[in-house]
Order: structure tokens, then C-alpha cells, then sequence
């Protein structure tokens, strides 16, 4: 007998409507040069574009974006919520043009174009450019996104795309405009556009391990970053420059760097957990650096026909680390993030073919797209595997049964009137006398509005 509860008004997605909005149809450059064929050619001038968040992980996207082979680009605007970060990207960025050979990309940002503060996105959104990435902390991606589809332009967005519900709302409304406007989304879940990934899960949804049972992910490592606070910064200015420590602008560990490994797991099911169940906590990392976020989570998503996904991920050092995903079937199993393919009582399959970087092929797609006006939108499923996140961490921190309908239309707002933030604005969460922040404790937590 099925443990499933009662959920039959939980949404589910078919496997059929999942792949159509998934992109997985898209996904590779061969699909997308098949239907340029069938497109009208895009104009091939230089496409300008804005980086939006200059840290780390913007300043790659940048610099895949400018090793693109796909026609001409140029950035010609930054933005960044801090001076020292703008400057640093944009030297580093340099750098990375001077070292190209046979690459389509250049940066020229003038002084007038450099755009710093909270509200430097707009400026930035409306400097004459064509496209933006979007790569600032996840609390922001929201309303950033809604402005550069409301100023038609392209957009490459980091995931996750959201912290909340309400932020998923909201990109999945922007999305729907994109699509209206014909512009071209592409989202950061880079195993997309993985040739492994691809081949593996296409062989599983052909039946190569039979029908799905259970999948288990994972995103166990020991943690990332903390930076110092300095006495003249504002509360608003600590909690956004240690941004992945306060969950209205990071979402938690398993919404921020877990969504890939979750991502994968509704892709190779072909749809989205109906109901979910989670314990966490805070085992090791207690000091009052590490904000309001948990080190480890277990959650069990429960899909469609009972199809379970066992879900775990922890920030604790000195431990067993994986980034992995796995796939059992009626026939077999799958090491899916390392393509293998054991069916039972067969051969063993592993991906041999060549696997250019996904980072890459991520935004040669997209580039193509734009300049053939191909259809690509990844803003749905990017916001649901997002989302997928998020359900999971509102059940570790409420201990509760919870159910996805219910969690999406009325999920807590983690921080409402975001979009009139400033430097003196007091955040959404505030330490107490002593410095600590407030951490959600299950049994008490209440996930919903």
C-alpha cells in the first residue's frame, strides 16, 4: 500500500508537457541548429549586453559570454552593488579579451557606464544594450528580471531565480511576457547543455533502466565562503555582501547550490514533486558568521504515481563529500551525473563522446537563439526547480508535511518591498543584542502566509 497522502489536487505535469517547457528540446546546439533552418535570420550586428553583479560567478558568465563564437558581442555596461567588485570584474574581464584568439567578444565600458548601489540594475537595464546577465545575489533576481523583460532586452540569469514564492510568481510571470515579447532567456543550470547529461537521460526516459522508482541527489561539501564585517558598513550592507548566509537573498545551501542536483532529478522524472517532507539543521555551523542558514538538509520529494526523490545536502567540513545523482528503475540504474547506465542483467553503458564545457554551450545557445530568433525561454523550469528548493527547505524548516500547490500560492515572503531597498534600508532580519540571527526552528516555523 502506497504511504502517499491524499494530494489529488497537487498539479502534475505530464512528461510530454514537462520536456516542452523544461527547454530540454533546445537544449542542444544541434536542436537549435536545426530550427534556425526554419527561422528567419536575427540581424547579425554586434549585440551590446550589461553584466549585472560583478562577483565571481558574473564575471564567468561574462567571460563565457565573450569567448562566444556565435557572432559578435560587447559589453558595454556594468552594475554591482559595490564600486571595489565593479572594478575588479571589469579588470579581470579585460584580461580575458586580451587573451582570446578566435572569439567574438569585447568589452568597452566607459566611466559613465558603471553603475554602482542597489539600484544600479535599472541604470545599467537602460543603457542602450541588448541582453543583461543577471548574476547578483538571488533575492534580487525577481524584480531584476520582471525590469529587463518589461525594457525588452534578452536575458542570461544565474539560478536560483528566486528565494520565495512570491519571487517565483513573479519570474514565472515575467517569463510568460518574454515569450509575448520574443525574447530569449537563458538560465544557469548548466547541465542543460551538458553532452553527458543529455545522452544519459535521454537513454533513461527511452526506458534503458525501465520506468523511475526513486532517485536519490546530493550537494554534500563543506561550505563556502564568510566575509569580515567592517565597522562603517550598514546592516543592509553586511547582509548583502555575505549574502549567502540571510535566506531573503540566498534561499539556504539547498536552494542556492542543491538546485542543480534537484534540477536533474525533475528532468529525468519529467515533472514536480506534488508534496514533500525535510529534516535540517544547524549542527556546526553556529557562530553568528554563518547568518540564518542550516548545514544540512534531508528531504523526501514525493512525485507523481509515487515516484520518491531522496534529497541531501550539508555544508560541514571534514565530512563525506558528493555532488552526484542516481537514478533507480524497475530494469536497472543510472550514475547520472556520471553517465552510466547498468540495466539489470545487461551491459553497462558509459558516455564516451566528446563534453564540451556546459558553462560554454550555455551561452553559445543562447547567442544563436537571439541573432536567428529561435524559441528559447528557460525561465519556467528554472523557476520550478527553484521552487523545488525552496518547497524542500520549507519543509526542513517547518518539519512538516507540506504540499506544493499550497506552498507556491502562499508561501512566506521573505522580503516584502525588495524592490525600494537601499543602504540604510534595515533588512528583512536583524541580529539580536548579542549578534545572532533568527534561525527557523521546526515545530514552530510556519512555512505559509
Amino acid at each position: 500500500m502506497s504511504n502517499t497522502p491524499d494530494l489529488s489536487q497537487a498539479p502534475a505535469s505530464s512528461r510530454r508537457t514537462f520536456l516542452k517547457q523544461s527547454g530540454v528540446t533546445v537544449a542542444g546546439s544541434a536542436m537549435a541548429a536545426s530550427l534556425a533552418s526554419r527561422a528567419h535570420a536575427a540581424d547579425a550586428n554586434e549585440i551590446k549586453v550589461a553584466l549585472i553583479g560583478c562577483g565571481g560567478r558574473g564575471t564567468g558568465a561574462a567571460s563565457q559570454l565573450l569567448a562566444t563564437k556565435e557572432g559578435p558581442v560587447k559589453i558595454t555596461a556594468m552594475a554591482d552593488a559595490f564600486e571595489d567588485r565593479l572594478n575588479d570584474s571589469l579588470t579581470n574581464l579585460k584580461r580575458t579579451v586580451a587573451r582570446q584568439k578566435d572569439s567574438m567578444g569585447t568589452i568597452d565600458v566607459a566611466d559613465d557606464k558603471k553603475f554602482v548601489g542597489l539600484d544600479a540594475y535599472k541604470k545599467a537595464i537602460d543603457s542602450g544594450v541588448d541582453m543583461v546577465i543577471l548574476t547578483t545575489p538571488p533575492g534580487f533576481r525577481p524584480q531584476q528580471f520582471e525590469y529587463a523583460v518589461k525594457q525588452g532586452k534578452h536575458v542570461f540569469m544565474e539560478k536560483p531565480v528566486a528565494t520565495d514564492a512570491t519571487g517565483i510568481r513573479r519570474v514565472l510571470a515575467a517569463a510568460e511576457e518574454a515569450k509575448k515579447k520574443s525574447l530569449k532567456v537563458g538560465v544557469g543550470l548548466q547541465r542543460h547543455h551538458q553532452a553527458s547529461y543529455i545522452d544519459t537521460i535521454k537513454r533513461i526516459q527511452d526506458g534503458a533502466i525501465g520506468d523511475i522508482t526513486y532517485m536519490r541527489v546530493y550537494w554534500d561539501g563543506g561550505g563556502v565562503w564568510v566575509r569580515p564585517r567592517q565597522e562603517d558598513m550598514t546592516e543592509m550592507q553586511y547582509q548583502v555582501l555575505n549574502w549567502y548566509y540571510f535566506n531573503w537573498l540566498c534561499g539556504d545551501h539547498i536552494v542556492e547550490q542543491h538546485v542543480h542536483n534537484i534540477d536533474v532529478a525533475n528532468w529525468v522524472i519529467g515533472s514536480y514533486p506534488i508534496a514533500a517532507q525535510a529534516i535540517g539543521g544547524r549542527q556546526v555551523r553556529t557562530a553568528k558568521e554563518y547568518g540564518q542558514i542550516y548545514d544540512h538538509f534531508a528531504v523526501e520529494f514525493i512525485y507523481p504515481n509515487d515516484v520518491r526523490v531522496i534529497s541531501n545536502c550539508r555544508h560541514i567540513k571534514g565530512c563525506y563529500n558528493s555532488v552526484s545523482e542516481y537514478a533507480h528503475g524497475t530494469k536497472g540504474m543510472s550514475t547520472v551525473s556520471g553517465g552510466i547506465i547498468e540495466p539489470a542483467g545487461g551491459k553497462k553503458w558509459r558516455f564516451r563522446d566528446k563534453n564540451p564545457n556546459p558553462y560554454q554551450v550555455e551561452h553559445d545557445v543562447l547567442q544563436k537563439a537571439i541573432r536567428n530568433n529561435l524559441e528559447h525561454n528557460e525561465a519556467d523550469y528554472g523557476a520550478k526547480s527553484t521552487f523545488t528548493g525552496i518547497f524542500g527547505r520549507m519543509a526542513a524548516y517547518s518539519g512538516k508535511l507540506l504540499r506544493w500547490d499550497t506552498c507556491l500560492e502562499k508561501g512566506l515572503e521573505l522580503a516584502p518591498g525588495i524592490d525600494g531597498y537601499d543602504w540604510n534600508t534595515q533588512p528583512p532580519v536583524l541580529p539580536d543584542a548579542e549578534g545572532f540571527y533568527p534561525v527557523p526552528q521546526p515545530g514552530t516555523y510556519e512555512p505559509t502566509a
